[in-house]
């Protein structure tokens, strides 16, 4: 993915506000509902998940850190910015590659937590939430793991069983799943203020 900031066309200063707008607008525009049966519905699909993985890596950030840039921050003083840099471009499969490569007995929280990382944007989110647990039980001082992982359990809290888990057909539509998400949203804003 491309800088999260540039795919929903707002400022990295924009407010949460500003923020939100952007990705209600882009949500109606690319929402699958408006391509049925349509040509173009394959194209709307893909367009409509980079718009949700950008909105949700904005939110991260900004939840984790207070600040648009807590996820370069962190990069600065990871023990893995290459793995941090291609998830943040979307090179999963580098990314995992990468972190399959250490040795067990060099697997730190921030490996673990990074290892969530790739699941999650891969939308395997009881795989992620595992890893998430284990970073954050490793290292529960960590802001920005416990921040993921309240995240997780947010979601978790709100979603059907079994779903988003990387295997088998759960039975969800695509409408199911952006109006979980949507509903999801919602609720954290309101007890959050943000995103």
């Amino acid at each position: 993915m491309n800088n999260p900031y540039e795919v929903l066309g707002v400022n990295q200063n924009a407010t949460d506000e500003e923020i939100k707008h952007a990705y209600r607008e882009l949500a109606k525009k690319y929402h699958p509902d408006n391509y049925a049966d349509n040509p173009l519905s394959d194209l709307a699909e893909e367009k409509m998940k980079e718009i949700n993985e950008a909105y949700d890596t904005i939110c991260d950030q900004r939840r984790s850190g207070g600040s648009s840039n807590a996820y370069q921050k962190n990069t600065a003083n990871s023990s893995f910015p290459d793995v941090r840099k291609y998830i943040m471009e979307g090179r999963l499969d580098d990314a995992a590659e990468l972190l399959n490569g250490v040795a067990s007995d060099r697997r730190n929280a921030e490996w673990y937590f990074l290892m969530g990382m790739v699941y999650s944007r891969r939308g395997w989110s009881d795989q992620a939430y595992n890893y998430f647990q284990r970073a954050h039980n490793m290292d529960p001082g960590n802001q920005e793991y416990s921040a993921m992982l309240n995240n997780m359990n947010s979601r978790r809290t709100y979603n059907n069983p079994g779903y988003n888990t990387g295997g088998g057909d759960t039975g969800c539509s695509c409408c199911d799943i952006c109006a979980a998400v949507y509903c999801t949203n919602c609720l954290c804003n309101c007890a959050q203020g943000c995103c």
